[in-house]
């Protein structure tokens, strides 16, 4: 009886320090824990969670973040069902310690990216759900951990338009792959080839105008529905696509199917038309045709080309470039491609002149065209012994050869910084670096520079003789970076390459003449100010000695009477005045004055008559007004 109470406390024990979180359901099979946590309205992961379980069912919660904390020293949990949540975030490294977890369930939440450390330390991992969230980036390296053991991948009804494909094609173990209801447009060719063990690849509604045939289609039998396919075989699903239907998809159309879902999309003749229903011979494409071209193109050596050939054609046509000697143009520091089949020169050189050919290419064939390029060779003024113009400042010094050679002072510091500013002013520095000797074949030597208030870069092409460079067209009080480069002779290809000697950076001084000139102009309107103020100040002096003198001159007392007599009278609107010298004339004029203004009205005026005596004989203060007016 003692052992046996003793079992029964042991049992006991052990069922007690398992831990449960409330709410949730948990068997203790042995060896192994699981735990059931389905639609408890939980808002987060259970802390006390035992960290021995084996299986863990959290879906049909609330859940919206998944904390580092939440699944730590949980190292024999093998399978981890999150589905139907609301998560929107995972913390980084938050499934590290699950290193024997075999399937993880995390579709039916809303997660819109997934991080290269988002799925770190799952080495074990095998079957991966994804979907149903709201995807639109996968970091490449997200699956590294688990490349190799993966065996599912569910990454349908998300919305991706790209995929990290070189991460898919290493999938070595991969049974299943579900990459339907997306917004995908774009397949590499090749990438299903190192998967073997493929079965099933689901691409149906994506955005795929063509599906480029894989090595592994042609190994392998391919069907379009898993009904009745044998086992060994693909099944490869892509109906709801737009899809191009010309003679890319021909090995496609060649497929075992089940039903005519797929349709066409384009071109317009086949447009709407069952995909399986049309016959193979209407599957046609159209060679290019290049519809236009540089036809000549004449520029200096050292300037940039850009040489334009567009072309057409069902599929799109590829275009590529031939150099005059034969060789392909590929994309180098110095030539660039486009995909619209333009190619830039970005420094030529004298060796690029001739005729480029541009080859347009597709799958029904391929077009040709010259464009003829000629360069003007550079002019090499650095031989030149006798110059007597003397070169302009800014963008013509671009052909000044070096105006002073490397002291033989600074030749060390020249070993050790290979580009030395030297002379700077405020406008002005003498660029210079060492021989570059050990560069066979150097055309010339360019010069790029900006300033730190703009993104400008400027070009300068030196001859190749040179060792250094005056540069005048400077800025005061700006940041430079400056650098070296060395143009020469590539010899595996018939371009040229370029090579950086050294970079540089520096500043210019501070220029104070302008600060001069705003004090001469303010010295200059000070004195304009008062020279004005001096003659203003004169002529009111001159004014106050008017009037002064006026009014002293009225209040003078006057010690005999004068004998003139001053007459005004407004006739007409006349002034008359008479000056006598002897009574007779006086009283005569006055007498002829009298009879002239009898009959007539007067007005407002005063006429003052001084007599012979001195006495003052006032008359009226009137206006006399003739009746000559007074008819009018």
């Amino acid at each position: 009886m003692e052992r046996l109470a003793i079992c029964l406390l042991m049992i006991s024990t052990s069922v007690k320090t398992m831990m449960c979180p409330k709410r949730c359901s948990c068997q203790n099979v042995s060896p192994s824990i699981t735990i059931l946590c389905t639609k408890t309205g939980l808002l987060f992961v259970p802390p006390t969670i035992d960290r021995r379980t084996a299986e863990l069912r959290l879906m049909d919660n609330f859940i919206t973040t998944l904390r580092r904390r939440d699944f730590a020293n949980m190292t024999d949990l093998i399978h981890l069902t999150l589905s139907r949540n609301t998560i929107s975030q995972i913390m980084p490294y938050a499934f590290v310690d699950l290193k024997g977890l075999h399937a993880l369930h995390l579709d039916s939440n809303r997660l819109t990216s997934v991080s290269e450390e988002h799925l770190r330390g799952l080495i074990n991992l095998r079957h991966l759900i994804l979907s149903n969230n709201q995807l639109h980036y996968i970091a490449p390296g997200s699956f590294d951990d688990f490349v190799d053991t993966l065996e599912d991948l569910d990454l349908s009804y998300n919305n991706l338009v790209d995929i990290p494909w070189e991460t898919i094609g290493r999938l070595s173990s991969v049974n299943t792959v579900g990459l339907d209801h997306n917004l995908i447009d774009y397949v590499p060719e090749g990438i299903f080839s190192n998967l073997h063990k493929l079965a099933r690849l689901d691409m149906t509604s994506n955005k795929l105008k063509k599906i480029p045939p894989d090595p592994l289609f042609s190994r392998i039998p391919v069907y379009a529905k898993s009904k009745g396919s044998p086992l060994t075989s693909l099944v490869l699903s892509f109906g709801g696509n737009p899809l191009h239907c010309n003679c890319e998809l021909m090995w496609l159309r060649r497929l075992t199917r089940e039903d005519d879902l797929e349709t066409c999309a384009s071109p317009a003749e086949l447009m709407g038309k069952y995909f399986w229903s049309i016959k193979e011979e209407e599957f046609v494409c159209e060679p290019p045709m290049i519809t236009h071209r540089t036809s000549k193109l004449v520029i200096m050596e050292g300037q940039s080309a850009s040489l334009k050939c567009k072309s057409v054609g069902d599929p799109d046509p590829y275009v590529r470039w031939i150099s005059p000697d034969g060789k392909l143009v590929s994309n180098t520091s110095r030539t660039m491609s486009y995909d619209n089949g333009t190619l830039d020169i970005i420094t030529t050189i004298y060796a690029d002149r001739g005729n480029f050919t541009c080859i347009a290419s597709n799958a029904a064939g391929e077009s040709t065209a010259n464009v003829e390029l000629t360069v003007n060779p550079f002019p090499n003024l650095a031989n030149s012994t006798n110059c007597d113009k003397e070169t302009e400042s800014g963008l013509s010094d671009i052909l000044t050869p070096a105006k002073s050679s490397i002291p033989s002072s600074e030749t060390k510091a020249l070993n050790d910084k290979k580009v030395v500013v030297a002379e700077l002013t405020s406008s002005s520095a003498l660029i210079q670096w060492p021989p570059q000797s050990h560069i066979p074949g150097i055309r010339m030597y360019q010069i790029q520079y900006n300033s730190s208030s703009d993104d400008i870069l400027i070009y300068r092409m030196i001859p190749s003789s040179s060792k250094s460079f005056f540069l005048s067209d400077l800025v005061s009080s700006r940041n430079y970076d400056l650098c070296v480069l060395a143009v020469y002779d590539d010899g595996t290809t018939a371009l040229t390459a370029t090579r950086v000697i050294g970079c540089v950076q520096f500043t210019t001084e501070q220029e104070y003449k302008q600060c001069r000139s705003l004090h001469a102009q303010f010295l200059g309107g000070t004195m304009i100010i008062i020279i004005g103020g001096i003659i203003v100040a004169s002529v009111l002096v001159f004014i106050f000695i008017l009037l002064m003198k006026y009014k002293v001159y009225n209040n003078h007392p006057k010690s005999k009477p004068a004998k003139v007599t001053n007459v005004c009278s407004q006739t007409n609107g006349s002034h008359s005045g008479t000056m006598g010298r002897s009574s007779s004339k006086l009283t005569e004029r006055r007498d002829s004055l009298l009879q002239d203004i009898s009959g007539t009205s007067v007005k407002g005026k005063t006429i003052v008559d001084l007599s012979p005596d001195g006495e003052r004989v006032t008359l009226s203060d009137t206006t006399f007004i003739t009746n000559d007016v007074l008819s009018h």
